[in-house]
């Protein structure tokens, strides 16, 4: 509702903008995330705006109640702010809200009903401000920065990440951390679309209508923190999905034919606005897809004229379904994104040249290491090493190795840190937790970062229950230094490594210069202080056979995804080590013969490996364990 307000506002152009002041603003969005949860109790929300000035204004906002927080749906809108502070970080200058702070965001289409998108209930505008926002929206128009990213399917090409409007007509969930949406807007992907094939009693949503218009409609499987946003979203509802990502996949057909098709995948995370939006009924784009789709509708053909299968494309002959439910209750593991590839024998596997990809029924005969807590490896993107993860005794003796009786003076309390010693008189040992500032002050525990000198093994595990980060560090002289044989960073379960090869280590003091407005995140502690950071990964070489034969492939890349259990977080939590272990007792039952044991439904890529001489090499992808068996939850 707009209020009778005669307070005329004055705005301030972006590049006039100073530190310390309090202005108002209108901008065009040249980029922004979707709110999201920081790492404390509060919503945040990223706006980067520009006007005709060319000046550019990075805004960050926090509220503990998200529908407070500026209402940004495209690259595009145009924005109000009343009452944003403006600060300053590594010479750039930064909007932050300060009390009182207000916002109104417009559609950014030229043409398009002025309605402001807001949480307040009253609010001024004038003639004066609906002549800013349509000057804005003809400015715009002949900027680079907003060239066209809401595309039409038939407009996609491969590898493209893009916004689509769309029309949601079904939806179904696959497991915790995907979900497949079905989507059209009624025009036709110029390649073959890959097709998620979902229980007919789990896909919500009109069957009939979703089989007539198979050909129009697209898969989308959305993964991660976007998930709880897809299962939220009501089928027949008008959508953006932002940042989609057209990825093209090569497959082999049964006469060794290479086809192409698209899979559309929601990445998790919110870069470059990643996420799922609802616009507004009175979207100018939204009323003119609905005039699309209500004219298609009358004009389709009936399904028997139409070649429904996505396998069809591809000249493969898929099976009826009914053949792959009873194959999938027969077997402990699960492809839900390969399910019309044809099964081939591993004898044919083994003499056709890589590299190539299969979908295979085997058993597996035995696994290597039969210690599975050796499985866990780090391995480093940059220099492709894997390395053994330090067990407690090692780093117990690390930690002690950086510990110090007499604490230098000197290294306590810094511009940017405050310094507490904890004396261990039992022990003859000082333990000294630093804490680290934001704007100036203290944290809450759960929110806060603390660098950690002389600390055990067990005090660190205790420590990391209460505080949100924590990085070892050992004195040298008056300066704080990393040990890259210890973790750089401790987050709960996450305990960061380090690669000591290909790292090049900065002054601790680097971490002054991390954004204060933002949580702290591990890829970015790494960035400032130089690391290159490891990954937790499982690496197992599993012995396959069938009744043709039998091979060795390795479950590394995806093992995450086979087993559905964190890497990074198995060391440290025992339910985790238990699970593993029952997966692998299932799969590889002791004390039983091979031809007793479950069957695996599996893909299977075949690559050449370098080892001395060339030969092929086997690794198992895009296959998880079903969830039919009683695992640990």
């Amino acid at each position: 509702m707009m209020s009778a307000s005669a307070q005329k506002y004055i705005y301030t152009p972006l590049d006039q903008i100073t530190e310390g002041v309090v202005v108002n603003l209108y901008g065009v969005v040249t980029f922004f995330k979707f709110p999201y949860r920081s790492k404390g109790t509060d919503y945040c929300s990223t706006v980067t705006i520009i006007d005709q000035s060319n000046a550019k204004l990075l805004c960050t906002f926090f509220s503990g109640n998200q529908d407070t927080l500026p209402k940004v749906c495209s690259v595009g809108d145009i924005v109000r702010f009343h009452r944003i502070k403006i600060t300053q970080f590594n010479g750039e200058f930064r909007g932050i809200s300060s009390n009182g702070f207000s916002a109104l965001v417009f559609e950014g289409t030229a043409g398009a009903p002025i309605l402001p998108r807001t949480s307040s209930k009253t609010y001024s505008f004038n003639e004066e401000d609906h002549k800013i926002v349509e000057s804005l929206r003809v400015w715009q128009m002949g900027q680079a920065h907003f060239s066209k990213s809401r595309l039409k399917l038939s407009e996609i090409k491969p590898e493209q990440y893009f916004n689509l409007l769309c029309q949601l007509v079904g939806k179904a969930e696959l497991d915790t951390a995907s979900y497949l949406l079905k989507v059209w807007d009624g025009s036709k992907c110029p390649e073959p679309t890959w097709k998620v094939c979902v229980e007919e009693e789990a896909l919500e949503g009109d069957s009939d209508f979703i089989g007539h218009h198979q050909h129009l409609t697209v898969d989308v499987l959305v993964y991660d923190n976007h998930v709880k946003s897809a299962k939220s979203l009501k089928v027949g509802s008008y959508i953006v999905i932002q940042n989609l990502h057209a990825k093209l996949h090569n497959t082999i057909n049964e006469n060794q034919a290479r086809n192409c098709y698209l899979e559309f995948h929601l990445h998790g995370g919110t870069c470059y606005g990643r996420g799922i939006n609802v616009p507004s009924e009175n979207d100018i784009d939204v009323k003119e897809l609905q005039k699309v789709l209500d004219a298609v509708i009358p004009n389709e053909n009936p399904i028997s004229s139409v070649d429904l299968t996505s396998d069809n494309e591809l000249g493969q002959k898929s099976p009826p379904f009914n053949a792959i439910e009873r194959c999938q209750q027969l077997s402990v593991t699960v492809h839900p994104t390969h399910q019309g590839w044809l099964t081939t024998p591993l004898c044919t596997v083994i003499k056709t040249k890589p590299p190539q990809k299969y979908r295979i029924r085997v058993r597996l005969k035995s696994f290597r290491p039969q210690h599975l807590y050796q499985s866990v490896k780090l391995h480093c993107s940059k220099c492709s090493s894997l390395q053994d993860i330090p067990d407690e005794e090692k780093l117990d003796k690390s930690f002690q190795v950086n510990s110090t009786s007499c604490p230098d003076s000197d290294s306590q309390n810094a511009y940017w840190y405050q310094s507490v010693m904890w004396k261990r008189h039992h022990e003859d040992r000082t333990v000294t937790i630093h804490f680290v500032k934001k704007y100036d002050i203290l944290q809450n525990p759960e929110e806060s970062l603390i660098m950690v000198e002389g600390g055990t093994f067990k005090e660190f595990c205790k420590l990391s229950r209460e505080f949100n980060s924590i990085i070892p560090v050992k004195a040298n002289q008056a300066d704080l230094e990393l040990d890259l044989s210890t973790p750089f960073l401790i987050q709960g379960n996450r305990w960061h490594y380090g690669c000591r090869k290909c790292s090049s280590l900065k002054s601790i003091e680097a971490l002054s210069s991390l954004p204060s407005d933002g949580s702290w995140n591990a890829t970015e502690i790494a960035k400032a202080l130089g690391i290159e950071p490891l990954t937790y990964t499982f690496v197992m070489s599993l012995t396959l056979e069938d009744e043709t034969g039998s091979l060795n492939a390795y479950l590394w890349r995806q093992a995450e995804q086979f087993f559905q259990i964190s890497p990074s977080e198995i060391f440290m939590v025992n339910l985790l080590q238990e699970q593993l272990h029952d997966i692998m007792t299932t799969l590889c039952p002791p004390g039983k013969p091979v031809s007793e044991y479950p069957w695996m439904d599996c893909c299977i890529r075949s690559y050449n490996s370098c080892d001395g001489e060339e030969q092929n090499s086997f690794e198992i992808f895009d296959t998880l364990v079903t969830q039919r068996n009683s695992y640990p939850s």
